[in-house]
């Protein structure tokens, strides 16, 4: 299980520079974001010399590149806004394809027209779930033309909430190109340690074989966002959980500050 960190933890929109601070505060692996090689994250096009720089930063480095970000609001209540999503994501796909980057993460969107993760009383309409599992049968064609794999991940905010919704989800579109992201800080809002375990102990069980990148965020009691390490996720039965069903995949931190990066890869590194 390699231990990895978002690329734009670090500041700089040169891929050398963000994949050596990446090194150099002691991991193995990025979810590279389009914005750490001075574009923006989900662009119209990725020249040709994006690639390559991205390339040999990657090689240069030995950071492996576990993921692409590919974030639209999948569920937007305005069509032409999820349209103009899935085309940009359409260029997303094929940079990870030439990267050879086996994972786009994505967003399951809200009917929230502001903020894709922020929640709207909208997004437990049947219209919503639906809207999304139409921008979703479009993401996964480009994604099985392309060779890559699509990543959900339950966010209390989004239409796929929980690892029931991410199963179901799965089962529907009928594809193997679509995985899940485990991020045990995204599976509840506010609880004590003990029941922030349980829910996160049943996730795991219910993903089991479908997980393809687990993250490392946390959160306080009160429903704060932490550090991994510094809240209420108990992440040495997380990870002992994910290995026992076979999982060997990334573990990639975010939410944290570039200062904190090596004392958060030193926490990781020692419980894979």
């Amino acid at each position: 299980m390699q231990v990895g960190v978002f690329a734009k933890t670090f500041a700089g929109s040169e891929p050398a520079g963000v994949l050596a601070a990446v090194r150099d505060a002691g991991f193995a692996a990025t979810q590279f974001n389009l914005a750490c090689a001075g574009l923006p994250s989900m662009p119209d096009s990725v020249p040709d010399a994006a690639i390559r720089a991205i390339e040999a930063a990657s090689r240069h480095s030995g950071i492996g590149l576990a993921a692409l970000s590919g974030t639209y609001n999948m569920a937007h209540p305005d069509q032409n806004v999820r349209d103009d999503g899935v085309r940009r994501l359409a260029v997303v796909i094929e940079a990870a394809a030439k990267l050879s980057i086996p994972l786009v993460t994505l967003c399951t969107g809200t009917r929230n027209a502001e903020d894709q993760w922020a929640h709207h009383p909208d997004n437990a309409d049947p219209s919503a779930w639906a809207d999304m599992a139409r921008e979703m049968e479009k993401a996964l064609r480009l994604a099985e033309h392309h060779g890559v794999d699509l990543g959900i991940e339950p966010e209390q905010a989004n239409i796929v909430t929980s690892a029931d919704d991410a199963v179901r989800l799965i089962a529907e579109m009928g594809s193997k190109r679509l995985r899940v992201v485990l991020d045990p800080a995204n599976l509840f809002e506010k609880a004590s340690s003990d029941d922030a375990r349980a829910i996160v102990t049943k996730a795991i069980e219910r993903t089991a074989g479908h997980v393809a990148l687990a993250h490392a965020k946390d959160r306080y009691a009160d429903g704060r966002f932490a550090t991994a390490g510094q809240g209420v996720v108990d992440f040495a039965d997380f990870v002992g959980r994910l290995k026992a069903t076979g999982f060997d995949g990334p573990l990639v931190t975010h939410g944290l500050s570039a200062d904190e990066a090596p004392g958060v890869a030193r926490f990781l590194k020692g419980l894979v």
